[in-house]
């Protein structure tokens, strides 16, 4: 390991301890503090050190090495209930479509959401996304239904009401059924 010789200045790595050698016996350095005790330490517990820094070799980079613990990797376990989350939500609540309803009838509100709905619902199936829940809220149940006949369209997809606990009545959860090519 390292060659101390009687006078060099050394630190022990996992105390807190400065000393001057005093003796060196094979593998054993024995050295006195500052406040004049002798201590007897292994070479490998021992680093030089000159000036006020201490010096890190590459003996003692490998001693640390050896006293480090390997850490455990971190595995993320995906709950059954996280697995099964919808991938995408797609609100269609009317103030969050346009900045104000102002001189929009019904229809043209039903007209909105349901482009939005279409619009996105291809893009999920475009980026082959497994999940999507729709947001309509609860109402009269027109664009609900809207919303139904939509999907019908689609012979890729089954859908039926969404995650009682997280969105009540008022969404219905898509899964769109990938086809491998």
């Amino acid at each position: 390991m390292g060659k101390f010789s009687i006078g060099d200045r050394v630190e022990v790595l996992d105390e807190a301890i400065k000393g001057v050698v005093q003796d060196v016996d094979g593998d054993m350095v024995t050295l006195i503090t500052k406040d004049g005790f002798p201590m007897k330490y292994h070479v490998k517990d021992l680093v030089k050190v000159h000036g006020k820094i201490s010096v890190s070799n590459f003996e003692v980079s490998q001693i640390k090495e050896e006293k480090e613990i390997p850490k455990r990797r971190k595995t993320s376990n995906i709950k059954p209930k996280e697995r099964n989350l919808p991938k995408m939500e797609v609100d269609l609540h009317i103030h969050h479509l346009v900045k104000s309803t102002r001189g929009l009838t019904n229809f043209d509100m039903l007209n909105i959401q349901m482009e939005t709905a279409k619009r996105q619902l291809d893009f999920a199936i475009q980026k082959r996304i497994q999940k999507v829940v729709f947001i309509h809220g609860v109402g009269e149940g027109v664009l609900k239904d809207e919303l139904q006949y939509l999907f019908n369209k689609y012979d890729n997809l089954k859908y039926y009401d969404a995650d009682y606990q997280k969105y009540g009545l008022g969404a219905t959860e898509v899964y769109i059924f990938q086809n491998n090519p």
